[in-house]
């Protein structure tokens, strides 16, 4: 008997091209979400960014309402929810409403990282005190509790309901791009989300962390990890790298302090620092469908993670679409 299939996943930023609306973005995840329902993906999420002329995802919670009354099967998620933007019961609310919505097909991932530049920050939180380190765990516990996962004696769930007669709750995942989140989802026992497709290194410690400090919990018995990786397929390695032009100069600029348009894959080419943008080193898995799986599999050898999530970031909503129908076609057939 063969082993199982690897549970493959979407993560998808609604991002705005350059000349393009908002709604325009937001009907290219939508697109994008049913396509992966119907190709056997395992969950679409959605992250949370602030202030950003490139992404349309600010409110997931929203998003992922629409996704998914838009979709069948697919689980829909944050990925994730900036916790220390938000007050717990309000995460809380938003999601247990979901749940009841959707039953079993909601996850709450949960970060720990702005989404946003400091001073976007201040404006949603409304303060400038920023106390993540010291706040976060016992927001987090606060979230969980009132999602019916009690680890304290005493919290918000003792004096608040997030909905008044739940009979099901979303998943709760902890995602990170550090060593903080792995050793807290670890002792927690709860699933781990690290964002390799970020390229910043520290993805295998970051893991190891995590089976370093699980605990079998009430919502986990054994670790659970779930990696992303960034990927464009195409037919021929050279559209592959012709379509991958966009995200690699968007990158580029991110880490240079620029934050430069979503060019359409000409425009990119012709940019000035395209060049320079070509020369800097990446994790991402660009080919075709044959060599990205060659690499998602490497991957899971050197992770041993339990589930891959895909960020493609593509000019063209048809490219991202026939990306992961080329993945999806060589990985689980």
């Amino acid at each position: 008997m063969s082993d199982p299939v690897l549970p493959l996943s979407v993560l998808d930023l609604a991002m705005v091209p350059d000349g393009m609306s908002s709604a325009q973005a937001l009907a290219d995840t939508t697109a994008v979400a049913k396509r992966a329902d119907d190709l056997g993906f395992t969950r679409i999420w959605v992250a949370e960014h602030h202030n950003m002329a490139t992404v349309a995802s600010t409110t997931p919670s929203v998003l992922m309402a629409h996704l998914a009354s838009a979709t069948v099967r697919i689980n829909v998620g944050s990925g994730g929810v900036m916790l220390p933007n938000h007050a717990p019961l309000a995460i809380a609310e938003q999601f247990a409403l979901l749940e009841a919505l959707h039953p079993g097909r909601i996850d709450l991932g949960v970060g720990r990282a702005p989404g946003s530049d400091q001073a976007t920050a201040v404006a949603l939180r409304r303060t400038a005190d920023n106390r993540d380190a010291e706040d976060f765990p016992r927001h987090l516990l606060d979230v969980m509790a009132l999602l019916g996962d009690v680890r304290t004696e005493n919290g918000l769930w003792r004096q608040f309901n997030a909905t008044p007669a739940a009979t099901s709750y979303p998943s709760v995942f902890l995602l990170g791009s550090s060593s903080f989140s792995p050793q807290l989802a670890g002792m927690l026992g709860i699933p781990f989300v690290f964002a390799n497709h970020f390229d910043m290194g520290g993805t295998l410690h970051a893991v190891q962390i995590y089976h370093d400090h699980f605990e079998p919990s009430a919502a986990l018995d054994a670790p659970y990890a779930i990696v992303s990786a960034a990927t464009i397929a195409a037919t021929t390695q050279e559209e592959a790298e012709w379509l991958s032009g966009p995200s690699r100069l968007r990158k580029y600029g991110m880490r240079t302090g620029q934050m430069l348009p979503l060019l359409d894959p000409t425009e990119a080419a012709a940019h000035p620092q395209f060049s320079s943008a070509q020369q800097m080193p990446s994790n991402a898995l660009i080919g075709t469908a044959e060599m990205v799986v060659e690499g998602l599999e490497k991957l899971v050898a050197e992770t041993d993670a339990n589930e891959l999530m895909l960020y493609t970031a593509a000019y063209a909503v048809e490219d991202r679409i026939r990306s992961l129908e080329l993945i999806a076609e060589a990985w689980f057939n």
